[in-house]
């Protein structure tokens, strides 16, 4: 097999929030027009997989939907979810050795309350192709790097409390940037401290300062937590040339990084730049994942002087590092010092705004805590001012590597929860079952 690459490609015609919209079709056209031109597609290391429409159940595992899933999830999601899915199979069954799914639309905003579009994400692909992974194929421990400019916030969301996936995230801070989230002390609930990574980055970070991270602060931490399986989410919107954000890596630091970090499938998320970026950053990064010379491209508009890294960056970076070693060292005393008090449950309550659509979400959120394994979570979702009206919806988690004894309080918690509120719809998601509960 050597080094063969499994690609993918779904450019979703069919879908768009707008004609002139930066998420559009053209981003993935272009990359596919420079991979042919390249005589890539035809090299004997790369090999082309058509997607498939991705099932109710897969998305269901992850997803609840207010007023319900068929309300915002199109054909165009499915199959970008189903892209996702023919990569992990040709990984898992041995066909390719690494595989990267370049679909559309993104997916790393999804949280797992579904209640329109948040940063053009309705579903979360990563998420899923997780939840599938375990399902099909029995795997544990897993680790998601995202490399988006924008804090995967939705990612974060649905792994926050699992302490066998690992989510590290390095990003443009979040106080410069959509979606504003994504600072060091978000780092995993109580019974995940340490399971969620987050790095933002100074505006202005470039080739020198994102390599640094990943040698200083990610590869250690995926050394110490010892996946059986790397994710990459692939944004590309660090790219100096951008129009959305404000740092400076080029298509050859995304191949540098890429071949680094050596994930095993990659999912495409954001990257805006749709002529001067995308097709030579595609390149390059199935360039390095198939093992091939990546050294040769070079992006028409770059200019080495106008793109170095200043000093001043890499200082603030430099101090970054610096915390993460403390914090990443004291993880099992931070965890202690939590957990510290709070009994068996944990809750917490936000607000989230579905740009995309205009909608508010207003969410108080239940972990059951036990001293000996992972316990439930539960969502208290209401939504108001959407096209469907008023929406509420409670909806109970079970994790995947629940015991009886877990599942069972569980269902007590939901019906409890029935008995006693008000929402319109009552649901059970259990990711090792192929149906969600309805009560």
């Amino acid at each position: 097999m050597s080094n063969k690459l499994g690609l993918v490609f779904f450019p979703a015609f069919d879908w768009k929030i707008s004609s002139t919209h930066p998420e559009r079709q053209e981003r993935l056209l272009y990359t596919r027009d420079q991979l042919l031109e390249e005589g890539l597609l035809e090299h004997p290391e790369i090999r082309e997989y058509n997607p498939r429409l991705a099932s109710w159940q897969d998305i269901e595992r992850v997803h609840v939907g207010a007023p319900d899933l068929k309300s915002w999830v199109t054909e165009a999601h499915r199959v970008s979810v189903g892209g996702a899915l023919v990569a992990a199979d040709a990984v898992m069954k041995g066909e390719v050795k690494r595989a990267f799914s370049l679909v559309r639309p993104p997916g790393h905003h999804a949280m797992t309350m579904v209640h329109g579009i948040r940063g053009f994400c309705t579903v979360n692909v990563e998420a899923i192709m997780i939840a599938y992974l375990r399902r099909q194929y029995g795997l544990k421990r897993i680790a998601v790097v995202d490399t988006d400019v924008h804090h995967g916030d939705g990612s974060q969301d649905v792994f926050y409390h699992d302490p066998d996936t690992l989510y590290i995230s390095f990003h443009q801070d979040g106080r410069t940037l959509y979606p504003g989230t994504g600072f060091m002390p978000e780092f995993g609930s109580p019974q995940a401290i340490g399971g969620t990574v987050n790095i933002p980055l100074p505006p202005g970070t470039g080739d020198e300062g994102i390599q640094k991270v990943l040698q200083e602060v990610v590869l250690p931490i995926l050394d110490d937590f010892q996946p059986e399986l790397i994710i990459n989410s692939a944004g590309q919107d660090n790219h100096f040339s951008d129009p959305l954000a404000n740092m400076e890596v080029t298509a050859k630091g995304y191949a540098k990084i890429t071949d680094m970090l050596q994930s095993n499938i990659a999912v495409l998320e954001g990257g805006y730049s749709v002529q001067e970026a995308l097709p030579y950053v595609n390149t390059a990064i199935v360039l390095a994942m198939a093992g091939l010379d990546y050294s040769q491209v070079v992006e028409p508009a770059f200019d080495e002087y106008r793109y170095k890294q200043k000093a001043q960056v890499t200082s603030e970076i430099d101090a970054i590092i610096k915390r993460w070693h403390t914090q990443w060292r004291r993880r099992y005393e931070t965890q202690a010092d939590v957990l510290l008090g709070l009994g068996d449950y944990w809750t917490d309550r936000k607000q989230i705004y579905y740009d995309e659509t205009g909608i508010s979400e207003q969410r108080s959120e239940r972990i059951r805590l036990y001293p000996d394994k992972v316990g439930w979570h539960s969502i208290d979702s209401s939504s108001y001012h959407g096209p469907y009206g008023a929406q509420h919806v409670f909806a109970m988690f079970i994790p995947w590597q629940a015991d009886d004894s877990c599942r069972r309080d569980a269902y007590d918690e939901a019906w409890r929860a029935k008995k006693i509120g008000d929402a319109q719809r009552y649901v059970v998601v259990d990711p090792m079952k192929d149906v969600q509960e309805e009560l």
